[in-house]
């Protein structure tokens, strides 16, 4: 079977992206308690708290915006919005040392999650090929687990040879890489979709 253009990149770009954070994604706790000024088990568990607070909160706000348009331009727009902001996220952690710094990069990833996560799954929705869809949403599955199991371990062993600003400039990379791709499928986008259809539409197959 041939995968239109639209769902291949998204597929790649979520590889990509979840490459990036699973690097880091094991060993975040570790980092935050030898790397960060009275860091602690505790610091991590409101670290990763902040980060979904600000996902939760914001996320539907967005959503309902981005409907009231029903085009696939500002669902674009939204989409590289929140990849940037989670993709210096990585960077940031460089030069975090005490623990307002961490909170305040995870408050921005939880950001840019809430700005990419909506969009991301309205653009994927829409271009799923008709009678594909099981197999198309199996494949993003796969992707984030082939991503997330070998990220995970791969970043572990980057840590321990190199230290963790190297797992994390990695990490920065491949999230921006996410990014650059899921910049092509702009000329596949639909200026208008009519309300209440989430459906199939005619995309170039490559």
């Amino acid at each position: 079977m041939k995968i239109n253009h639209v769902i291949k990149t998204l597929i790649f770009s979520d590889l990509y992206l979840n490459m990036g954070l699973g690097l880091f994604g094991p060993i975040f706790a570790i980092f935050i308690t030898q790397q960060i000024t009275d860091g602690s088990i505790e610091v991590v568990g409101f670290a990763a708290g902040i980060t979904q607070l600000f996902k939760v909160v914001l996320q539907i706000p967005i959503a309902k915006y981005l409907d009231k348009n029903h085009g696939e331009y500002d669902d674009f727009y939204s989409m590289i919005l929140g990849g940037v902001l989670i993709s210096l996220s990585p960077f940031l952690y460089l030069m975090a040392s005490e623990i307002s710094h961490l909170y305040m990069i995870q408050a921005l990833y939880g950001v840019g999650l809430a700005f990419l996560v909506p969009p991301w799954y309205a653009i994927f929705s829409r271009h799923l090929d008709k009678l594909h869809e099981n197999i198309e949403w199996s494949f993003e599955s796969v992707a984030i687990g082939i991503a997330t199991a070998s990220s995970a371990a791969i970043g572990g062993v980057l840590a321990n040879k190199f230290g963790f600003q190297v797992v994390f400039v990695i990490a920065g990379i491949l999230s921006f890489l996410s990014i650059f791709n899921q910049i092509k499928i702009f000329k596949d986008l639909k200026e208008k979709v009519k309300r209440g259809t989430v459906k199939p539409v005619e995309d170039k197959l490559s």
